[in-house]
């Protein structure tokens, strides 16, 4: 069996592969007489899209969505949604040497390993490409939870971070990077170029922050919010660590100075700190939800890397054909999408159990 699908009561499900002719989600579980279109999940793809400057793979995709079933004048009925992303850029002739050879740090070696076949054409089903459903379905989770501002960005690219100082959420729009540090966002153009040009790849760290999470999402066991989410996380390709609000850093810190002291407030206790980053016992705390993804560099890339072929005998592949750089970059609406269905299905399972809040 094969495990395609994610979520407990909003679910979904993608499907296709790289280069094939389309790839796609289904959503279930989406409440009915939501107002849904095109465009309500088109804005969300177009930030992942491929080609939109030097520092992403030049592939050349509209990734214009078309919603088959589920909506009917405008709203969601309440049965699957069906999502198709029509693949139109595909070049397989680039890959013709790792059909005959492994790339380290990809998945060709264990998908050959697990099923004794897999389809080369970059990468098949283990390609970034098929995060383009994951966004799709992930606007459609954002209507499930109007209350909640999800923002996520770069804060990190080959070890060069942001200065937490200068974060300006206005800034991120306005490089290529999804950088809220304009000075960082600067500094990587050099970064991430110099890599590109030498045929490298580097890594990032993308920061994700919701707000409007009330207080009561999550579970205290095996539905955790923070587990949910570290699961969502890591089923994103190249993500190799997921943190949740402080995450490492807490085992350096002492009791007192990792708790979030409380005082009175207006509307319910008023937090002085949030280094939990709003979980507490896997349940929300009503702070803002705090979650850092580490994205390794692009294994697909120009530099010969010694290997071996299908039969075992040594050699070396350098990978042609268009990579990103830095594969954290358009990683970032990923991010957000991943947020936005865990959420999304957190809220219907409380719902399910404790029934409308307030």
């Amino acid at each position: 069996m094969s495990w395609n699908t994610f979520g407990r009561v909003f679910r979904f499900t993608t499907w296709g592969e790289s280069h094939g002719p389309a790839l796609g989600a289904v959503v279930d579980g989406c409440p009915p007489g939501l107002s849904l279109s095109e465009g309500d999940i088109q804005p969300f793809l177009d930030a992942r899209r491929p080609g939109q400057s030097k520092f992403t793979t030049q592939r050349q995709e509209p990734d214009q969505v078309k919603i088959l079933s589920g909506v009917f004048e405008g709203k969601t009925t309440g049965t699957p949604i069906s999502l198709m992303i029509e693949n139109v850029d595909q070049r397989s002739k680039d890959y013709s040497e790792v059909a005959k050879a492994y790339r380290p740090g990809h998945a060709d070696y264990a998908y050959d390993a697990k099923y004794g076949f897999r389809d080369y054409r970059g990468g098949g089903r283990s390609s970034a490409r098929e995060t383009a459903a994951r966004v799709a379905a992930g606007g459609v989770a954002r209507l499930v939870i109007p209350e909640v501002n999800i923002t996520a960005y770069v804060s990190e690219i080959g070890g060069d971070a942001i200065d937490p100082a200068k974060v300006d959420f206005a800034e991120i729009g306005n490089n290529p990077f999804f950088c809220p540090d304009p000075d960082a966002a600067k500094r990587w153009e050099k970064l991430v170029d110099d890599a590109r040009k030498a045929g490298s790849s580097l890594g990032a760290v993308v920061e994700c922050v919701a707000t409007g999470v009330p207080a009561g999402w999550g579970a205290p066991l095996y539905a955790k919010l923070d587990s949910e989410l570290a699961s969502a996380m890591m089923s994103i390709n190249a993500v190799k660590g997921v943190e949740i609000g402080d995450g490492f850093a807490a085992a350096r810190l002492t009791g007192e100075t990792n708790a979030d002291p409380m005082r009175p407030g207006n509307e319910g206790p008023r937090f002085e700190a949030n280094h939990a980053g709003g979980i507490a016992g896997g349940i929300s705390t009503g702070q803002p939800v705090v979650v850092r993804v580490a994205f390794k560099p692009t294994s697909s890339i120009l530099t010969p890397v010694p290997t071996i072929d299908r039969d075992g005998n040594a050699t070396e592949i350098r990978t042609k054909g268009r990579h990103d750089p830095c594969v954290g970059i358009r990683g970032v609406p990923v991010v957000e999408a991943m947020m936005a269905l865990v959420l999304a299905d957190q809220k219907l399972l409380d719902r399910a159990q404790v029934g409308e809040r307030g």
